[in-house]
């Protein structure tokens, strides 16, 4: 079994898509650490991610360890991350090992729930469950902000949100696999539900696609 759940940054998706699968004793993949750690080597190297050629080059070298790195969640990879999935090259030298991971799933795992940006329209078009995990941008803003003071950063809620928008554009806009729900994916709005509400809703959804 393969869900798939896509949403804009600090929707919820990730914690959501976690809980599934522990719940559910499904391998679990963020997808957007992939595009993270293609920024994050291109960073630490020196380069510019800017850069479709030493975005693809890093893209083709990550490893499993790569995702487990603590500077994956820093705010300039972030953005970094933003950058490189615009470029098709990029998203498609990731391509095969997300697929991969969702059709044999590690582990000898039941299924596999993925999370990202084009889940349900690109990677995993045939995926049993779709989610669309989104919230308002006030509500995403304020919870990215309290997330990084969480981490003892000290930055202006204005200055996530502004950022926040420039990223909702950019992934929403770019030509490669756009920042959108699956014409058959279930829209799920955390604005005004918690972490235990929002994953009750989406263990219907599951429940009642089985």
């Amino acid at each position: 079994m393969i869900i798939a759940v896509d949403g804009p940054s600090a929707a919820g998706k990730g914690t959501l898509a976690r809980r599934l699968a522990a719940a559910l004793g499904f391998a679990y993949l963020d997808t957007g650490s992939l595009y993270r750690a293609t920024a994050l080597r291109v960073i630490r190297r020196g380069g510019d991610y800017r850069d479709p050629q030493t975005a693809v080059s890093a893209a083709l070298a990550i490893t499993p360890e790569d995702l487990e790195d603590p500077g994956l969640r820093d705010e300039a990879v972030g953005e970094g991350a933003s950058s490189v999935a615009a470029f098709p090259a990029v998203r498609q030298a990731l391509l095969a090992y997300q697929r991969r991971f969702a059709q044999e799933p590690p582990g000898g795992a039941g299924g596999a729930v993925l999370d990202g940006r084009d889940i349900g329209t690109v990677v995993c078009p045939e995926a049993d469950v779709k989610l669309f995990v989104t919230a308002s941008t006030e509500v995403r803003a304020q919870r990215r902000h309290d997330e990084l003071v969480d981490r003892g950063q000290t930055i202006d809620i204005a200055e996530v949100r502004a950022d926040m928008a420039r990223r909702d554009g950019r992934d929403s806009k770019r030509d490669a696999a756009p920042l959108k729900p699956a014409e058959d994916a279930h829209l799920l709005d955390t604005s005004n539900l918690d972490i235990e509400a929002a994953f009750r809703a989406a263990k219907r959804i599951v429940a009642n696609s089985e």
